[in-house]
């Protein structure tokens, strides 16, 4: 009997115990959540301050102010302003990790620092690029930097048109592009997309000998680089001439708000316009965006309406070169090969083309820190050198591309022939090291372009389309579920 009652006695201390613990858990809680609300408060008011106080394009306030915090109670009692991150682009909510196993959980944006102190600036750089996936995200320019003053940097030896180097990127294309046909014509089906990758690789180093060739720097006799331009872009069904005067614009424009015809910010009246266009937009800036310069192709180089008048004859020419290769080259390759031929051979190729040229572009110009600006605002130097990206990609591909990828010289000065850009970053690397934006491609890098990098806002550069239509996002909340996060 006395047994039971000690027993009972001891379950009823038991219960009362439990609901104490339970009543002082629910007061901890409620305290510390009080002041994590205050350090809230006080750290929006630190970010209202300090919008006013940091100068430079890359300085922009923050739109969402959510606190990332580790769930310890040691995290809340010891918050500080240098340590907070702020959920500043809405991927996953996380604390931005060491580099262990390369791996970075979320696009959080670090907490601008509260002064100019240099030290603050570099860490906060620094955490920044590992956000975004680069490697390097390079301080602002000054203002009174021009772009002679880069250039004039620059050894000469840099600017100089050699020959035999020129044809040996040729030969590199050519054969690169005729063992690619190779192993197409041999490779099982399970191989064929490897085949495909090599060729359509080894047909965008066509597109870069045309390219030296507009830029005037493949050989000192211009009429040689009008036909070699011509002839290297007929494959991809590229109209050189027309290419030419809107790249020499993007190259003048860079960065610059609807003046730069490469590619720039969606409006947001334009993103609004319809419920279909909406869509189709998000679509391309989204999931096709590694083929949105087919969209490019087509829109920029085919109507004569986009040219100037004393442009129009030799777009015509250019025009008729296209148009008498498709005429002529499509129908031999079917008489061949059939229409499955066709695709395997040449389409398929094609559209890896399209991959590096639309990979390229948007990597080296679009990155959340980078700002696009209204011509009254634009800088020369600012946008060439701190605007232009730095990636670097396995060695084979910048090989067959010839070292387009290394681009911020090339925006420095077009007239650097494509095999001493790599001497010529090595003078810039040395010179104006700090202001570059530098990275190794990465698929952080592709994630953050394709779903952060959407429409134009002045005051922090871009919005992501899940933020001003979430309800119709699909699109980029997919790329956000299914993308690698390794950098």
């Amino acid at each position: 009997m006395e047994h039971g009652k000690r027993a009972s006695n001891r379950s009823g201390e038991v219960e009362a115990l439990w609901e104490r613990l339970g009543h002082a858990i629910h007061a901890f809680q409620w305290e510390s959540f009080s002041k994590l609300g205050k350090c809230h408060k006080s750290t929006q008011r630190n970010l209202e301050m300090s919008k006013n106080e940091l100068p430079g394009p890359s300085q922009r306030p923050i739109r969402s102010q959510a606190i990332a915090i580790h769930s310890s109670t040691a995290s809340i009692c010891h918050l500080k302003w240098d340590n907070l991150l702020v959920k500043g682009i809405n991927h996953r909510k996380g604390i931005i990790p060491l580099r262990r196993n390369k791996v970075i959980q979320a696009v959080a944006v670090p907490v601008r620092p509260s002064s100019a102190d240099s030290a603050d600036s570099a860490e906060y750089r620094k955490q920044l690029a590992e956000t975004y996936g680069f490697r390097q995200i390079g301080e602002p320019l000054p203002d009174n930097v021009t772009l002679k003053d880069v250039i004039d940097t620059l050894p000469r030896k840099v600017f100089e048109i050699d020959g035999v180097k020129a044809w040996t990127s040729v030969l590199i294309s050519v054969t690169s592009y005729a063992l690619g046909i190779f192993m197409i014509s041999k490779a099982p089906w399970y191989l064929l997309p490897l085949a495909w990758a090599w060729t359509g690789t080894a047909i965008t180093g066509f597109f870069v000998v045309g390219h030296d060739c507009a830029h005037k720097s493949f050989s000192k006799n211009k009429l040689l680089e009008d036909i070699v331009g011509t002839l290297a872009f007929l494959p991809l069904i590229y109209p050189y001439e027309p290419w030419r005067f809107k790249h020499d614009r993007h190259h003048a424009k860079t960065n610059m708000l609807s003046e730069d015809t490469a590619w720039h910010p969606v409006w947001e009246k334009e993103f609004e316009t319809s419920p279909f266009l909406r869509k189709a937009i998000m679509f391309g800036y989204g999931p096709f965006r590694p083929w949105m310069s087919i969209a490019h192709w087509l829109i920029w180089h085919f109507d004569l309406n986009k040219f100037r008048p004393n442009e129009v004859k030799r777009v015509k020419i250019s025009l008729a070169c296209v148009f008498a290769f498709m005429a002529i080259g499509w129908p031999l390759i079917i008489y061949k090969t059939g229409i499955m031929g066709w695709i395997k051979f040449w389409l398929m190729p094609w559209l890896g083309y399209h991959f590096w040229m639309s990979t390229f572009t948007m990597v080296h110009h679009t990155a959340p820190h980078i700002p696009f600006k209204h011509s009254d605002e634009w800088n020369a130097a600012q946008a060439q050198l701190n605007g232009t990206v730095h990636c670097d990609y396995p060695r084979w591909i910048e090989v067959l591309c010839h070292d387009i990828n290394v681009h911020i010289p090339h925006h420095v000065s077009s007239r650097i022939p494509s095999y001493n850009l790599r001497a010529a970053h090595k003078s810039i690397q040395e010179n104006w090291g700090p202001y570059l934006n530098e990275a190794t491609w990465n698929w952080r890098l592709m994630k953050t372009i394709m779903t952060v990098c959407h429409v134009y806002d002045k005051e922090q550069n871009y919005i992501g389309f899940d933020e001003l239509a979430p309800n119709e996002a699909s699109p980029i909340t997919f790329l956000k579920r299914v993308m690698p996060d390794y950098a």
